[in-house]
């Protein structure tokens, strides 16, 4: 299988990746895509080849074979890489649609043109949301994989030799796994490096997550106190009451020359200004 494509996709990826992301990129494509390609396919090759049984009973092999193993390792793995690389596939083709938007809207209005999106590869609005599914879908599969390994082979192990007795075996036979501590090794290999990529998933979905909150609020914040300097009412008291309070970094002590008002604006008129 030519997994090139595979490659040109986690590139493209990364560039629209926060800093998790590009761990798990990372991650990904060395400790799980390279380790299949190099080492795995070749441990698990010879997996229905040198799987012996004490038994010339024709068909008994292979019946058992496939009661012990009913999805191959490899294949599984090829799936998962497959189906957690589809949401990153996605999120490219979101961040392609705005460009190709953008691009209609320069050809129909000109250079002058207002922009929709300034930038098109920045997580905002929908891109945002298509971004954070595609962390929690990558993180659901990675999980979904992990239960089906334990169900079909447990505790995510291989036993050197499992008994059978299904027909058309005569008897109860013994059938020997090839290489299964070496199996075993690689299995487990993958299964932490899966466990870690949920993390990395996990981590960045609260760190986007976090950051909305933060930038929210700090745009709430930002709109109060713009409102609260655009000018307080009450710079002073009203004149009268014997009493003067100043409130707000707009408002500045009276003079000796300038009366107090109600309020910040001057109301004096010009009569009064020149006296």
């Amino acid at each position: 299988m030519n997994w090139g494509w595979f490659e040109g996709l986690l590139r493209a990826v990364n560039v629209y990746s926060t800093a998790f992301g590009r761990i798990w990129l990372s991650l990904v494509f060395i400790f799980r895509l390279l380790v299949y390609l190099v080492a795995a396919e070749k441990v698990w090759s010879d997996d229905h080849k040198d799987f012996d049984c004490n038994t010339r009973q024709p068909g008994c092999t292979n019946v058992c074979f496939d009661h012990f193993f009913p999805v191959s390792h490899i294949r599984l793995w090829a799936l998962q890489l497959i189906l957690v690389t589809c949401p990153s596939l996605l999120v490219l083709l979101h961040v392609a649609y705005r460009e190709a938007k953008e691009e209609r809207l320069r050809e129909t209005q000109g250079d002058n043109y207002r922009r929709i999106y300034p930038n098109p590869g920045k997580k905002r609005g929908g891109l945002w949301w298509t971004y954070l599914l595609s962390l929690i879908f990558k993180a659901s599969v990675d999980l979904v994989f992990l239960y089906i390994f334990f169900r079909l082979y447990r505790n995510y192990t291989l036993p050197r030799v499992v008994k059978c007795e299904l027909p058309p075996c005569p008897n109860v036979v013994d059938c020997f796994i090839s290489r299964p501590t070496e199996k075993n090794i690689f299995t487990l290999f993958m299964v932490v490096t899966t466990c870690v990529c949920v993390v990395l998933n996990l981590i960045e979905a609260t760190y986007l997550i976090g950051k909305r909150c933060h930038e929210c609020l700090n745009a709430e914040g930002g709109d109060s106190r713009q409102s609260s300097h655009d000018c307080p009412v009450s710079c002073a008291n009203p004149v009268g009451t014997g009493e003067q309070g100043f409130h707000g970094a707009d408002c500045k002590p009276p003079t000796a020359t300038t009366p107090l008002t109600a309020s910040c604006p001057s109301t004096l008129s010009k009569d009064e200004a020149g006296s």
